[in-house]
């Protein structure tokens, strides 16, 4: 704009001198003006873009190629274009890289009409996620540089990233185990798998509890009798609040917190024991679907973008998030409970939403009764040990999984848990820990260290 209110001033002081040739250099320039315009609006509006790759699931170290095809559908050649494959920047020059590109994203090329350029680069992926790859920002303009244009054009693929899942082979699955067989007072339940005795038939028993063996040597139909178990199986609560990991930390705690979830879930589902979670993180695929409402699709973007900074911008990651609504994953039995489990682990994200204890009265009324609590906390405050400890008062098994705790900050948080009488207490600060993790069990207290501790 600014150059053609310089050229109409040219034109009109021009005239109002009568010097001729000043006018007529102002009339090219206009025309100029005008035809670089209508040359930059043009060529970009005759670009599209196809993506192709393989958006498969993938696990950590996997590699994935990405190819974009840009195509000048019109007549007209267009001199120049800038092309730059999207990715967002904090998961390239974050202090720990959760990706890395091999190949050009960004090229300068001249296509004829109807003349077609292919982009070609691979992606590794280092870290659990769920990464947008796209959409291709496109920048031209004319030859003097009188005029840009920025759209952006193509849809993104979307990759989901497992995370790790440590085996567990040393866990100790005995009476005291926070996951697995639960004995009970009362026969709520029945294990059949693990019979008690032998007792006179009586009518109304089903014939998958009569005792063959028994009815053929005595004559008379004896039943089985079962052990008053249950098979109690593990909801897992994980808290996923952003101010719950300080950034000094990160990512280490968090992708460390996520393994441990991915791994004790693994492992109740190998006993075929019921497996659900819950977490006040998000969603990366709900917010995704909540920006793509206020984005324009990118192919209807007609008129583009003032500068580049502002085309990028609109499509990097948001960091703010106030969402009050937790990730859940009800607990049922099946090996299928993992897998889903898994995946909402990839696509987790912290969250400035719902703290741990406003978590735990939220699920609460949804926990199944027969499964074990076990929660996953970077850190224990006076509330979340409270909302345990409220949970444990309501007839709960609680397990209390603490991740990246240094000595200090395992005496208090221990202490706040005994308090609440939370007894089964492990913790992990490294992978090797977490392999180890039945072997992690907080030992007793002295008899002082609940009130010794300060719980404030």
């Amino acid at each position: 704009m600014k150059w053609l209110l310089a050229i109409v001033l040219l034109i009109l002081v021009a005239l109002a001198l009568k010097a001729g040739l000043v006018a007529f250099a102002g009339y090219v320039l206009l025309g100029v003006y005008a035809l670089s315009r209508w040359l930059a609006w043009r060529w970009v509006d005759n670009l599209h873009a196809t993506r192709h790759c393989d958006a498969s699931p993938r696990e950590i170290g996997e590699t994935t190629e990405v190819k974009v095809v840009l195509t000048n559908k019109g007549l007209l050649p267009i001199a120049w274009v800038l092309i730059e494959d999207l990715v967002p920047d904090e998961l390239l020059k974050s202090r720990a890289p959760r990706l890395t590109v091999k190949g050009r994203r960004i090229h300068v090329v001249t296509l004829l009409s109807h003349q077609a350029k292919t982009i070609r680069y691979k992606v590794t992926f280092h870290a659990r996620g769920y990464y947008p790859l796209g959409p291709t920002l496109l920048d031209t303009g004319d030859v003097f540089g009188l005029h840009r244009r920025h759209r952006v054009v193509g849809k993104p693929v979307y990759v989901m990233v497992y995370p790790p899942v440590v085996p567990l082979p040393e866990y100790n699955f005995a009476s005291e185990r926070p996951i697995g067989e639960i004995r009970l007072q009362d026969r709520l339940f029945e294990d059949p798998t693990r019979t008690a005795g032998v007792r006179q038939y009586v009518r109304g028993d089903p014939l998958q509890r009569v005792h063959w063996k028994v009815t053929a040597r005595t004559g008379q139909l004896h039943c089985r009798l079962y052990e008053p178990t249950t098979l109690a199986g593990a909801t897992i609560l994980l808290d996923f609040h952003s101010d719950s990991y300080p950034s000094r930390s990160e990512p280490h705690r968090s992708e460390l917190a996520v393994t441990t979830a991915a791994s004790v879930a693994y492992a109740v589902a190998t006993l075929q024991q019921q497996i659900g979670l819950a977490t006040n993180g998000r969603d990366a695929a709900d917010r995704i679907r909540e920006e793509a409402l206020e984005l324009q699709p990118p192919e209807t973007q007609t008129r583009g973008y003032a500068t580049r900074d502002e085309a990028k911008a609109r499509y990097d990651l948001h960091k703010v998030n106030d969402r009050l609504r937790p990730v859940v994953v009800e607990t049922q039995r099946g090996f299928h409970q993992f897998q889903q489990v898994r995946e909402a682990l990839a696509r987790l994200e912290l969250t400035d939403g719902l703290t741990f204890p406003q978590l735990c009265w939220e699920m609460t009324p949804r926990l199944p009764r027969d499964a074990t609590i076990i929660a996953v906390l970077p850190q224990v405050p006076v509330e979340s040990a409270v909302a345990l400890g409220m949970l444990r008062r309501q007839g709960f098994a609680v397990t209390a999984i603490l991740i990246g705790l240094d000595e200090s900050q395992r005496l208090e948080a221990h202490g706040r848990l005994l308090a609440e009488k939370v007894r089964d207490i492990r913790f992990v600060n490294s992978l090797e820990e977490l392999a180890h993790l039945g072997r992690n069990t907080a030992a007793p207290a002295p008899a002082t260290y609940a009130v010794d501790i300060p719980l404030a």
